[in-house]
């Protein structure tokens, strides 16, 4: 048997997390790139042969990404040097023509296999790469999916995209092309969530030789890998507070992983020291940002919480109340998933703002039905939506909604105290990217509940935020009691 052990570091879903942060005992500090490069350096002093991944969304989600549009982000990676990243939803962002010139910066190759613009049959990123580690050849190849990257439908330059089916058809494409050329171990890096992984590896052909799925999107913490079809399936959670660690042991006569131990290492300075000359780099970026952003915009009469984005909270109550002031819409919808921060508050800066509400979407103005409206909160507020990887929401004042998660359905919707009806119509406010996407996140066509008939009412919801926020001092947390389930308990 001719063998040898392999490390293989991973990271998923980093969003721009720069930044280490102070434990609760303020003794320690934690995460930061400046730590995980300090860990990732130890590691590779330590063991011969390391490999380090990144499974998607290394930008957005940090005033200082967005301030530079991920060009920060790329520069600080190149820093960092991965061995190979693939791409997450949140690469495109900043739209397909920036992504593609983010590419061209990173010194790193960035990996997908099943991207394509269907017109031209044509990938749009580098399907795989094959790296030579110690006489043994690792095939990485990237996955991403429909499920998870909408955004790029607000993008007219691409038009159509790849299912978990044809994933798994571009999986096959490629191990058949390079199976008889002496791969050792075969790692999909996926950008497409923990359920989505598992329903992937089920549908693998064992011949096609995958080994592992390093994932990522579900911001899933595991205590070890899920083996399904015989492939470990792991993930680490998100940001830079913890990394995954593999440590395998690959078969060159099987081209096999024989055997392997798996952890998710947390980054803190106890287990590593910070890379001196990274924080000096990052601070290069950070500097200008601090001081361009640190003024104060407002101050709450307490802090806003937002923990958990399949349930309702302070802070999506509180935006999407202001949302409803300024369309003097009957019901609105804010993705839950668009506010980034657990709190936010007493005093709000600029910068704490931006860092919350990133995305800068336009809000749109609908005439739906009420029979329209119980469909929507019929999709949104099932419980299959509500595991982690669905498109939660937040809704406005006056609107009560209870879901029974037994009968698996609506059992009152409320605006304004008063039941809807079915045959009446209704004014909606949501943003531009869910209206685009309203067939998939809301369960219901576009072209259904909306078409061409739709206000404007900006074209820049974190505009309106800020004005609202400079104009209004010491805002009072709303009350809960507007997105009610009633478990099958």
């Amino acid at each position: 048997m001719n063998t040898k052990k392999f490390t293989i570091l991973h990271s998923n879903d980093m969003h721009g997390d720069f930044l280490a942060e102070t434990g609760t005992d303020r003794q320690r500090a934690i995460g930061g790139l400046a730590l995980l490069s300090g860990y990732i350096n130890k590691v590779r002093k330590e063991e011969q042969n390391v490999l380090y991944v990144i499974s998607g969304d290394m930008v957005q989600g940090s005033l200082i990404d967005s301030e530079y549009k991920g060009i920060s982000t790329i520069e600080i990676m190149n820093y960092l040097a991965p061995d190979v990243v693939t791409l997450g939803n949140h690469e495109f962002d900043y739209g397909l023509p920036h992504l593609l010139f983010l590419e061209k910066m990173a010194n790193f190759p960035i990996v997908n296999a099943n991207l394509y613009i269907k017109q031209f049959h044509k990938r749009l990123m580098r399907p795989f790469v094959i790296i030579k580690k110690d006489g043994f050849d690792f095939l990485f190849t990237g996955i991403i999916t429909d499920k998870v990257i909408d955004s790029i439908k607000l993008d007219s330059l691409v038009g159509s995209f790849i299912s978990l089916e044809e994933a798994k058809a571009e999986v096959g494409r490629i191990t058949n092309v390079y199976k008889d050329d002496d791969i050792d171990c075969t790692v999909l890096l996926t950008h497409i969530g923990f359920d989505s992984d598992k329903q992937l590896a089920a549908m693998l052909d064992p011949a096609w030789g995958v080994d592992l799925i390093i994932g990522g999107h579900s911001h899933t913490v595991l205590e070890k890998p899920e083996v399904i079809n015989g492939i470990p399936i792991v993930q680490a959670g998100t940001s830079t507070n913890q990394i995954g660690r593999m440590d395998i042991v690959v078969d060159d006569d099987t081209n096999a992983i024989v055997s392997y131990t798996w952890k998710l290492v947390p980054i803190t300075s106890d287990i590593c020291a910070p890379d001196r000359a990274l924080e000096t780099f990052i601070s290069s970026f950070a500097d200008p940002v601090n001081r361009k952003y640190a003024s104060v915009i407002t101050k709450f009469t307490d802090i806003m919480t937002h923990p958990k984005r399949e349930e309702e909270t302070q802070l999506g109550n509180f935006i999407a109340d202001i949302f409803a002031d300024v369309s003097k819409a009957d019901m609105v919808l804010i993705g839950s998933g668009s506010i980034r921060n657990k709190s936010l508050g007493p005093v709000v800066t600029l910068m704490d703002l931006k860092t919350c509400f990133p995305f800068d979407d336009s809000i749109i103005l609908c005439t739906v039905s009420g029979r329209q409206l119980r469909t929507i909160f019929s999709h949104i507020m099932r419980k299959d939506n509500r595991t982690g990887e669905g498109e939660c929401y937040q809704v406005n004042h006056g609107v009560k909604a209870i879901y029974d998660d037994q009968k698996q359905k609506i059992v009152s919707l409320l605006v304004r105290g008063v039941p809807i009806v079915d045959e009446l119509s209704y004014t909606l406010a949501l943003q531009g990217y869910h209206k685009a996407n309203a067939k998939q996140n809301l369960g219901i066509g576009e072209d259904d509940f909306c078409g061409k008939n739709y206000t404007v009412i900006t074209t820049s919801a974190y505009d309106v935020l800020e004005e609202y926020l400079r104009s209004h001092q010491h805002c009072a947390t709303p009350k809960f009691g507007r997105l009610i389930y009633l478990s099958e308990s």
